[in-house]
């Protein structure tokens, strides 16, 4: 491939004077630069662009080059940008590593955080902040991603590890070990990393960050990124970009968290702001769906100005974009900033009517609301309620409207082979896991014991029309991975469960579904449909 400057795209507060990246820098990329413009607060970052994906997985030398090259000068930016130096003892600069596809892909791609930490610059994180605890909270954190992402570690014996560790201090959140706990654990998981077969992290930063890079870039061939892109029909994309971007630590303080805002109801369309918050976390605790986040109530009581500042900005999006928009956010010590932005998946229901609500705000006009709505399949965009009433064994947080009625599967593979059999299925899982995308698009719904509304899990079931109910606290699945209880409740694999995605009531049995068309939204795009007809033909006519 030839080298040309249309591999490395800049990001900062000069954005604006930049023009948009091209189609090459991918989605992601295109969105800072609008956020930027904005005037919002977004964290400096650089972008190798789609063109890298391909020939880095095949390892052409002069990709190499070319790759080497972006991250040194991209480094550079950062550095100048920051203040900061990447691998400096005394006042390091870390980042984060996230793929950047020109289509959306919510968790099918890898990332890594806190990426720069070693023995050195985890001494001089602590001299800048003044909080050994976030040091060694994000090196652990760096530990176990790179371990998972960049060597194929399971996460489950760190996991155990966690857990045992939160045993012995006696806590029940991640948030309450203490530093020296912190510090074993980054200890202990360097060495579970090293017993399962993988190789010694790097030390050099650069190395560090050239293998997370790659990995971010390889992982477009994974096979949960295959089926995505098969269920979405986006197999004509030529690879994702790597953004590289200045880290902002939500789990530096009980003033900074991570959570994620949608400007609307994606499960229903409501013209409300639907966002989940975790306090002292990182991003990938919302939206990995391995912890059950907080709601906007709460986040919005503790922190107002920050609520407040948040809705501005998710309206200012709104407007830009002129679409529903999926935001992700970090609060670093009552400071907002914003990560990405992009296109809301939503389900069909949802789909109808916020089209026909921003043709009626002036958003956008018939012609493209048209547009946005014609792929969707009126049976997909039914409103759902069971025909009986019945009492609930247990309730949960809905993610998906709907409801659905299914036999219980604990995993993609069983799930396929009951819908094989004729039978729908309830996926049940643990937590909103996007390793299950192939479950996902068999089921008829999802149930799971952890992750909140806005895991990228959850939003995937959302678009493919899946009801889904998330952090069901009563749900417990035992470790062989085929019984479940919920409450007092046993569930074997093959049981009949009713999922209600309105109320997130779950009950026991077989129950019979009515579906209801959308009529009066149904009758408003027919409506348009004859109105763009009668435009055409006049235009015709003259």
């Amino acid at each position: 491939m030839k080298t040309t400057n249309e591999d490395l795209f800049l990001i900062g507060p000069d954005g604006s004077e930049r023009p948009l990246p091209p189609p090459s820098a991918g989605a992601k990329a295109a969105q800072l630069w609008h956020m930027v413009r904005l005037g919002l607060r977004v964290p400096p970052a650089f972008v190798l662009s789609t063109r890298l994906c391909t020939p880095i997985n095949r390892c052409e030398v002069e990709a190499e080059r070319t790759f080497a090259r972006c991250l040194r000068q991209g480094i550079d930016y950062l550095e100048h940008a920051t203040g900061r130096r990447f691998g400096d003892p005394r006042n390091p600069l870390l980042v984060s590593v996230r793929s950047g596809a020109a289509r959306s892909m919510p968790g099918m791609l890898e990332t890594v955080l806190d990426v720069g930490l070693n023995a050195e610059t985890v001494r001089g994180l602590i001299r800048v902040t003044g909080n050994p605890r976030l040091a060694w909270d994000c090196y652990r954190r760096f530990v176990q991603s790179f371990s998972e992402v960049v060597w194929g570690i399971p996460p489950d014996p760190f996991e155990r590890r966690l857990a045992a560790s939160k045993r012995a201090e006696q806590v029940e959140h991640d948030y309450e070990l203490d530093p020296a706990a912190l510090e074993r654990l980054t200890i202990d998981y360097r060495e579970i990393a090293l017993e399962l077969g993988a190789e010694r992290i790097p030390d050099d930063v650069t190395e560090q960050l050239s293998a997370v890079a790659r990995a971010v870039y390889r992982s477009w061939d994974n096979e949960k990124a295959k089926v995505y892109r098969r269920l979405n029909r986006l197999e004509d994309l030529a690879g994702t970009a790597v953004t590289i971007q200045t880290m902002v630590f939500g789990n530096s303080s009980g003033r900074s968290g991570a959570g994620v805002a949608f400007t609307r109801n994606p499960a229903t369309g409501e013209k409300e702001l639907y966002a989940d918050f975790l306090f002292d976390a990182q991003g990938e605790d919302v939206v990995s769906g391995r912890r059950c986040p907080g709601d906007w109530n709460m986040m919005a009581t503790k922190l107002p100005a920050i609520a407040c500042e948040l809705t501005n900005g998710a309206a200012r999006l709104e407007q830009e974009f002129s679409d529903v928009q999926d935001i992700e956010f970090t609060v670093e010590n009552a400071q907002l900033y914003f990560l990405q932005t992009r296109a809301a998946k939503r389900t069909p229901r949802a789909a109808l009517k916020i089209a026909i609500d921003l043709v009626r705000e002036g958003l956008i006009d018939v012609a493209e609301g048209l547009r946005r709505v014609g792929d969707i399949e009126p049976a997909t965009a039914v409103i759902t309620r069971f025909a009986d009433v019945a009492k609930p064994i247990a309730s949960a947080t809905p993610a998906s409207d709907g409801v659905a009625s299914g036999r219980v599967a604990f995993d993609s593979e069983r799930a396929k082979a009951l819908s094989d059999q004729g039978d729908p299925v309830i996926l049940v899982r643990g937590e909103t896991s996007t390793e299950d995308v192939l479950g996902f698009g068999i089921a008829a719904g999802i149930l799971t014991a952890l992750g909140g509304r806005t895991a990228h899990a959850a939003v995937v079931a959302r678009q493919l029309g899946k009801v889904c109910l998330v952090g069901c606290t009563a749900l417990a699945i035992a470790r062989e991975g085929r019984r479940a209880t919920i409450g007092t409740k046993v569930l074997d694999e093959g049981d009949w469960l009713s999922l209600d995605g309105e109320s997130g009531e779950i009950f026991l049995g077989k129950r019979e579904i009515v579906r209801d068309p959308p009529e009066v939204e149904l009758a408003t795009i027919e409506a348009w449909k004859l109105e763009v007809g009668r435009q055409a033909q006049q235009g015709g006519q003259t």
